[in-house]
């Protein structure tokens, strides 16, 4: 289906489905003119998207930065760190807990 149409069924508007798209939130599917398509997968992620942002109250910008914090290594790193310099989370207790995340996230990236 078109923008117009997945918009309306999700209570959004295209614009704002536009904008998820620019953010990374939704797969940038498009037909041979240009058009974006959405089908069931695409159509669940933003509702998915969209139930998150009401139940944790953020938005859309917030959301990715999320999805970014949790595939990029070094972005973690640093809001790890910021979180342990003011105090809302705690130092790793051992260099073990780095080793085997590392290892999950390699395991992770090459799926």
């Amino acid at each position: 289906m078109r923008i117009t149409e997945a918009a309306r069924r999700l209570g959004t508007s295209p614009r704002m489905l536009r904008y998820r798209e620019t953010l990374g939130l939704l797969p940038a599917t498009r037909e041979r003119g240009g058009h974006r398509r959405f089908g069931d997968a695409e159509l669940r992620a933003v509702a998915l998207a969209l139930a998150l942002e009401k139940r944790y109250d953020v938005g859309p910008a917030e959301l990715a930065f999320g999805l970014r914090v949790l595939a990029e290594p070094e972005v973690q790193a640093r809001v790890r760190e910021l979180g342990e310099r003011i105090g809302r989370l705690s130092a790793p207790p051992t260099r073990a807990l780095d080793f085997e995340k590392e290892k999950a996230m390699r395991l992770l990236r090459r799926r």
